[in-house]
């Protein structure tokens, strides 16, 4: 996201669409004349700052997180929609063999046998959150110990990955943060009932200082003509 002053329209959101709006801020800034000054973390994080107060023009959280804000006054109902579906898998660094993990046998063999695993905040982001549920699942709880890399978000967590390049080190988050990180690769979704497919869902903030331009950029995000640029970033 472009860090210029203003003018620029301000976001807060799940880290999810951080490659999304990355794509199509050149569009927004065409049509509009402003920039995007972006924060993406998690979504629990996210969600306490806007109750919070915090100045923001667009809001962009799971569905759920969203229609609650609405109803708490912090979001317009008449300008929510739903961007997509995004699902929740395995990345490993680029260069080594892409596991299997169509099973739940296959994951736990690779989490089982894992150096290290990286994943977003295990108590307030969604992937973060579900990971801790798999790994208790499949009784590996307390297998990481010290090698549980975890990081605000999904994407800093596979940032982190890549750059420490720990052979045989494992990321979880969802797969819009895997494909939008350098050095990572996506392996696959988790593998039948460890599976995880969040519905991530934009709104203009009820007190926004940019609406008009807010409405613009849902407009920009849920455009049919766009439908390849979400695939492309992991939306389903």
């Amino acid at each position: 996201m472009s860090e210029s002053p203003e003018p620029a329209l301000t976001i807060l959101s799940g880290g999810a669409a951080n490659g999304l709006v990355s794509r199509l801020e050149p569009r927004f800034t065409r049509e509009t004349g402003l920039a995007i000054r972006g924060d993406f973390g998690a979504v629990g994080a996210v969600r306490d700052r806007i109750v919070a107060g915090e100045a923001v023009d667009i809001i962009i959280l799971t569905h759920a997180l969203v229609d609650a804000l609405a109803d708490d006054g912090h979001a317009e109902r008449a300008s929510i929609r739903d961007i997509g579906t995004v699902t929740t898998g395995i990345g490993v660094q680029s260069g080594e063999p892409i596991p299997d993990v169509s099973t739940p046998e296959a994951l736990r063999s690779l989490l089982s046998d894992a150096t290290a695993l990286y994943v977003p905040d295990t108590t307030r982001s969604t992937a973060g959150r579900h990971v801790a549920g798999v790994l208790a699942a499949l009784g590996l709880a307390s297998r990481f110990g010290p090698h549980l890399k975890e990081f605000p978000n999904g994407q800093t967590a596979m940032r982190a990955m890549a750059a420490d390049a720990i052979p045989g080190a494992v990321g979880c988050t969802q797969i819009t943060e895997i494909l939008n990180t350098e050095g990572v690769d996506y392996a696959g979704d988790l593998p039948g009932a460890h599976g995880l497919a969040t519905v991530y869902t934009a709104a203009v903030h009820s007190a926004a200082a940019n609406a008009d331009a807010a409405r613009r950029l849902v407009t920009i995000l849920t455009d049919p003509a766009e439908a390849d640029a979400r695939r492309a970033a992991g939306f389903a």
